[in-house]
């Protein structure tokens, strides 16, 4: 039995996972996805104080609450940045890194570093602070890449506002141990929207692909599990 930890991106919520934690468990493993500080259930302590290091928080403490080792530790988005920072802290407790069309930075780097067009997302912020959702685009991009009308109520009733400080907040990756970490990249290649850019891939680690849209745990739930229990 795997453990895994699904982490949520920006502007979304734990239940984003919801289609994706019955297929895991019914597997046989153990599966976490909570909802980082900000969103879901945690939604009360939004606030400009929220970083990318309150998130680290979140699920390295998750971690070490729970006393979990070997674990599958699965970013969407904007998560990569966290679990990123979160092997860095916890390395020893990692079995492997997730990466599901998401963030991939270096040290030192925020999410307006590896991604530059979220700074024109920032420059929307309200309060100075709060950055809304992306918008919805016609058909085939949609929201988030989902474009099916009940899948979109569902989404739009999770989101809320990212606080800027989370996109503007350097990781820091110093630890030569979580290198080690094994990776799995999961790439959506369906309708990119423009400016939104991926990284190579370094030689050596896993890319798998799914042609969808980029909130694929939505849209591709089990193929996107399958490609999960590859790494359990």
């Amino acid at each position: 039995m795997a453990t895994f930890v699904l982490v949520h991106g920006a502007w979304h919520n734990g239940r984003s996972w919801e289609r994706v934690v019955p297929l895991l468990r019914a597997a046989g493993h153990r599966v976490l996805a909570p909802s980082l500080t900000g969103f879901g259930d945690k939604a009360h302590l939004l606030s400009p104080e929220i970083g990318l290091g309150t998130h680290i928080d979140d699920i390295a403490g998750l971690i070490e609450d729970e006393h979990l080792d070997d674990v599958v530790l699965v970013g969407h988005s904007y998560a990569g940045m966290i679990i990123s920072g979160v092997a860095n802290r916890v390395p020893n407790r990692i079995a492997h890194l997730v990466f599901v069309d998401a963030m991939v930075p270096e040290d030192g780097e925020s999410a307006v570093d590896v991604l530059p067009v979220t700074k024109q997302l920032i420059d929307l912020a309200v309060d100075g602070w709060r950055v809304p959702p992306m918008p919805e685009q016609p058909p085939p991009l949609g929201l988030f890449g989902v474009t099916d009308p009940d899948d979109l109520a569902w989404l739009r009733s999770m989101l809320s506002d990212q606080p800027v400080r989370c996109l503007r907040e350097p990781v820091r990756l110093d630890d030569p141990a979580a290198r080690t970490v094994p990776r799995t990249h999961i790439h959506c290649l369906k309708d990119r929207p423009a400016g939104i850019t991926r990284r190579p891939v370094p030689e050596g680690e896993r890319v798998r692909e799914l042609p969808t849209g980029h909130d694929c745990m939505i849209t591709m739930p089990v193929e996107l599990s399958a490609l999960l229990l590859e790494t359990a």
